[in-house]
This record gives structure tokens, sequence and C-alpha cells, in this order.
């Protein structure tokens, strides 16, 4: 996308080095299964974490704990770079959070982040996923020119790249996916980076870059490849186009890779869709007619629960929603009350987990919703 992207989360080291502050062993690894709350209501919603700072992707673990990434704090603690929307300043307070036997804990800190104070867009750790016990794989976030990362010195490791958290809190860049815009922008218009949605599979992992609007390929060697790029849209005066602004990355029940869009600037009600893709082949539109999906996740039965950020007809106006869609295509609004909210995950105990909140520092909420 361009840089008018990230006001979706205003979203999305030590000095030095690829590894980040260490944490306790076996952090990132746990037994405990996210469980139904005795006494839980169907049609009950639960806050269940609370005092995040601006909350992202979600994903339960081998073992079942639920985790979430934080995108950090409006803390400036290192130096800031000059750009068209304003200064961006390094924070380096992104995070993950833990939820295993009902305690909450943060078991990751100090990751990337920036916070651009003119927009209030804290840019950092945007999704998590695992596979097998042990090392977790994080998308960071940019959202600019990929080339900027280097105005910030030593403090630029991990800024458009998937890292690798091991249990223990430190972490390494596995691949730097926003390189692929800077070398080939393979969706065209200005150059912009900003990995977001992460889909981790075992010897290839894809990448949702809302900058580049478009899906990247990151094999277990670190090597990069487009899987398919995402169309703008018409947009009414002063706008030409609103460009599709590629927010998350799901297999299907199919096996094909399911891919949704924010849509850009001016964020149109009905502009936001779900695209099909088969690799070496053109998306097609899956569902359409939303505004402003950030995330999604399908259900058992094949249906979707569809996270939108705001619901106004323009802009960012509105509370947010959660829907349904079963696979004949009917929509049910779950929750019609959400405050910015940012992901969506099934738990193992069949509830709908859902960030909210999650464009403000230290008032972030993950949600347990049973529908």
């Amino acid at each position: 996308m361009a840089r008018r992207v990230l006001l979706i989360v205003p979203t999305l080291l030590l000095l030095g080095c690829a590894d980040g502050q260490p944490t306790s062993p076996g952090a990132l690894s746990s037994p405990e299964v996210v469980r139904a709350t005795p006494g839980l209501l169907v049609g009950s919603t639960t806050v269940l974490l609370t005092g995040l700072d601006a909350p992202k992707g979600i994903a339960f673990g081998p073992q079942g704990a639920l985790y979430v990434v934080e995108s950090g704090n409006t803390s400036i603690n290192g130096p800031c770079i000059v750009e068209p929307r304003g200064e961006k300043c390094y924070s380096g307070t992104g995070a993950v959070t833990r939820y295993w036997k009902g305690r909450q804990e943060r078991v990751a800190s100090g990751l990337p982040s920036v916070y651009v104070a003119a927009v209030n867009d804290i840019i950092g750790p945007a999704d998590i996923g695992f596979l097998g016990v042990g090392d977790a794989i994080v998308s960071i976030g940019w959202g600019g020119p990929p080339a900027g990362r280097a105005l910030l010195g030593a403090y630029s490791t991990g800024f458009g790249d998937l890292i690798k958290l091991a249990p223990s809190g430190h972490w390494k860049v596995v691949a730097d996916v926003s390189a692929v815009e800077d070398a080939e922008n393979p969706a065209g218009g200005p150059v912009d980076s900003n990995p977001f949605g992460l889909l981790n599979e075992a010897g290839a992992r894809f990448v949702a870059d809302a900058g580049g609007n478009s899906l990247i390929q990151v094999m277990a060697n670190g090597a990069t490849s487009v899987v398919a790029t995402f169309p703008s849209l018409p947009a009414p005066p002063p706008f030409s186009q609103s460009e599709a602004v590629p927010t998350e990355v799901q297999r299907g029940p199919d096996g094909a890779l399911y891919v949704s869009t924010l849509s850009g600037v001016p964020f149109l009600s009905g502009n936001a869709r779900i695209y099909r893709v088969v690799p070496g082949q053109a998306p097609t539109v899956y569902i359409d007619g939303f505004k402003t999906i950030t995330d999604f996740a399908f259900a058992p039965d094949g249906g979707l629960y569809v996270v939108e950020y705001a619901s106004a007809p323009v802009f960012f106006g509105g509370p947010g929603k959660l829907t349904y869609v079963a696979p004949d295509g009917a929509r049910t609004v779950l929750k019609s009350d959400l405050t910015f909210p940012t992901a969506v995950a099934v738990g193992p105990d069949g509830a709908i987990y859902v960030s909210n909140k999650g464009n403000m520092a230290g008032v972030g909420e993950v949600l347990r919703i049973v529908p």
C-alpha cells in the first residue's frame, strides 16, 4: 500500500544485536490448554486479558496456551527519523503475552517497535505463529519505504522482518520480508512495506504485506518470493483509488490460501474483502461487502469469523464488529460494540478470542466470546 495504511493501528533489540531481552526458560511453551470457564453462558463475552500495549495477532501454542503479540507503547527510547507522516521514533516496547493456568504473563519484551506521534501509530509485532513445541515466529511491521530502516542505525534490526522467538525470550531475524518490496515493488505504486498477518506452516511461511499489497512466501531457509498481489479499487474524489491493504492470511479447508484486505483511504464500506489465492493463479474474490477487515478465522464448520476495525461509512468512525459468515454466505453480527479490534482466533475450547482496543497502549484487551 502506501504510507496511509498504517492508520489502521494508530495500527502496527538490544543495541546492535538481533537478540531481544531474555525471559524465563520455557516461557513460550506450556502444557496448559485454555479451557471453558465453569458456568460461562452461551452468548457471553468476558475480558480475558487486560493492560496490553496495542494488541494484535493471537495464536494458540502447540500445548494450548494463548499468546498475543503487543505492538508496543508510545515511549521513545531511541532515535527518530523524519517521514511524510511525521517523526517515527524507536520505542522497543513490543512484547508477547501468554495466558496460562488462569494467569496473564508477559513472556517476551523489548521487541522492535516505533511510534509515530503525529498519527498516534504504534508499529511493531503484528502476528505470531507456532510450529512444534518451543520457538515462535513473529512478524514485525515497519510502515514506510524499507530503505528508511537503515536510518535507525543500530536500532533497525527486526523491522520489516520475520523473527524467531525462543522460549528463553531471545530472538533472531529469519527473513527480511520488506526486502521484497524494496527490490521488486510487485504491486507497483509507492515503495512501502508493513509485514502484518502471518501463516506459519511446515517448510514455509506466508506473510500479508499490508504496505506492499502483496502476499509473500518465506521458505525455511529465509528465501522469499511473491505469491500474489492485490488490486486497488475505485474511490470517489478527491481520492483516486483505495488500495487493497492485505491484513491476514489463512489456509482454508479446501487447501487454498485466503487473504483479507482492510482497503485503504478513504476506507469505504463494502471495499474490504477476502480473496482466495492459489499460487500461480490470479486471486479471486471469495467474499466482499465488508469495511476495514483486520483479521478472520475459519470456523470448524467451514464458515468464517470476520473482524472489522470500524463500521462507519468512511474512515475509522463507529465501533468495530465481529461477524460470522456461514458456509452458505449468510451473515450474523455477533458483536457490534468492539473498540478497534485487530485480531481473532478460534480456541481449542470452541470460543472466539478477539484482540480489542488494538491501537491503544496500556488498555488493550483480549476478549473471550461464546456466540
